[in-house]
């Protein structure tokens, strides 16, 4: 199956200023990350950068790059002008593999790509079980519940599904009841290349903003997201000063406990 996949890479961050060149064990991260997703079966790879010292090391590492515009307001805007620059048909699987996740599982990336091309829908993502009530409850972990065919119903940083008399009870909020069906969403995309091009003349939903999730606009367009739920949670990506330590020590062979 014929997918391709982009990797947004902004070189602007307020917590970690020029991530994508973070130094993992003597390549930038954003390298580690294309090495990575090289390995997923995908026809093409593409970093998708704002910076010149970003090309220059993509381009240094062999790594096809393409400069895009500064002011774009999410990966998702990025994707798609790199559709338009590189005129991929309407029906292109393209998958969206996050620049600061270097230890991403390239068989995940083409399950995903895989779930797309077999549901139909616009676009596809992934989601694991929860099994911990502290991140059920967390609202920075991003919940989804689904429908019978796998589509999504709603992403929320809420606890859903609610189970309304079992936290009501005894144990309260001690533990999860048996059978919940709680998921975690993982921020893994593939997207058909026409969704992609129609993206940035959807208006934002309320339910976007309030939630601070950018998918709640596309359910809220009518557009249908298929769920692949993995039986693990992926390994952790780079969001903070000390998740950047503790991926250099990975790359370094000081620590590979992650």
């Amino acid at each position: 199956m014929d997918f391709k996949i982009v990797i947004p890479a902004r070189h602007a961050s307020s917590r970690l200023p020029a991530k994508p060149l973070l130094d993992l064990g003597g390549k930038p991260m954003v390298v580690r990350v294309a090495e990575r997703a090289l390995l997923s079966g995908a026809s093409e790879v593409w970093v998708a950068a704002d910076h010149t010292d970003v090309i220059e090391a993509a381009s240094l590492h062999g790594i096809r790059v393409l400069e895009t515009r500064v002011d774009h307001a999410s990966g998702t805007d990025r994707l798609a002008e790199v559709v338009e620059k590189l005129g991929w048909g309407d029906d292109v699987i393209v998958v969206n593999v996050q620049g600061d996740e270097p230890l991403i599982d390239p068989a995940l990336i083409a399950q995903t790509a895989k779930q797309l091309a077999a549901s139909g829908a616009d676009i596809a993502t992934v989601a694991h079980p929860i099994e911990d009530v502290a991140d059920f409850f967390n609202p920075n972990v991003v919940k989804v519940v689904c429908k019978a065919d796998g589509d999504a119903l709603y992403f929320s940083r809420a606890p859903i599904p609610y189970a309304r008399d079992q936290f009501a009870g005894e144990r309260g909020k001690d533990v999860l009841p048996n059978g919940l069906p709680a998921f975690r969403h993982v921020g893994l995309y593939a997207y058909r290349a026409r969704f992609l091009r129609a993206y940035a003349g959807l208006a934002q939903s309320p339910l976007e903003i309030f939630e601070a999730l950018e998918q709640l606009r596309a359910l809220w367009h009518g557009y249908r997201i298929s769920v692949f739920i993995s039986d693990m949670a992926p390994k952790q990506g780079v969001d903070t000063p000390d998740d950047a330590r503790l991926m250099q020590a990975v790359f370094t062979g000081k620590n590979i406990a992650i």
